[in-house]
């Protein structure tokens, strides 16, 4: 088999399989190894053909690397519940500001993060969640 030929439905392979990974590393490999089937076809030797793929690939996967660490994914929170108003059920945990509180028809365990005391049936807004817990003052958030 022709080396170009090789390097060609090598790198179209990694990018098949990189369609069904997402995770752009096969896909820099797919493109060194058109790059391979680039310089196979100019009928350079097989030593040479690999360190080119081998450069390509360790540049393309180093800057792929680099431009993730520069945009680190942050964690999502679920920014539909800011602002919405719970009713105080009951204290679970006083000292440590538990909470049960009704939130779209359904009970819901919260941390009260505003100083005082809360009766119940008091109406207080989210300000954010941790995990399923929500996180809930008096006050109106910004």
């Amino acid at each position: 088999m022709d080396p170009a030929l090789a390097w060609l439905l090598l790198g179209l392979g990694l990018i098949i399989v990189e369609l069904l990974t997402g995770t752009f590393y096969l896909l820099i490999l797919g493109l060194a190894a058109g790059i391979g089937s680039v310089v196979a076809w100019y009928g350079t030797p097989i030593w040479v053909q690999t360190l080119v793929v081998a450069v390509a690939s360790a540049v393309g996967c180093y800057l792929l690397h680099k431009r993730k660490l520069g945009n680190p994914s942050k964690p999502a929170d679920n920014q539909m519940d800011v602002g919405q108003t719970v009713v105080f059920e009951s204290w679970t945990s006083e000292p440590q500001r538990l909470a049960r509180v009704n939130y779209r028809g359904a009970s819901w365990e919260a941390e009260v993060l505003s100083a005082g005391a809360v009766d119940a049936g008091a109406v207080l807004y989210v300000i954010g969640t941790a995990g399923s817990r929500l996180k809930i003052s008096a006050g109106r958030p910004a």
